[in-house]
């Protein structure tokens, strides 16, 4: 299990942990970041990641991405 943010563009990942406060895993989970959940790393920029999750396309920074466990 490593961050998502370590992830390799164009892999498709499974969430299988979110870590951090519940204020903090509840703004991840109403964007679609649940555990079980498929997410894609579309690209990165600076530490900032355009991901698909759910069918969307979503943007996180660095920090956030930590959170999530790939």
């Amino acid at each position: 299990m490593l961050p998502l943010s370590m992830a390799i563009p164009g892999d498709l990942n499974y969430i299988q942990k979110i870590t951090g406060k519940d204020e903090v895993r509840q703004h991840l989970a109403e964007l679609g970041f649940v555990v079980g959940a498929e997410v894609r790393v579309v690209t990165r920029v600076g530490g900032n990641m355009i991901l698909s999750v759910k069918d969307s396309r979503v943007a996180i920074d660095q920090a956030m991405a930590n959170r999530i466990m790939v």
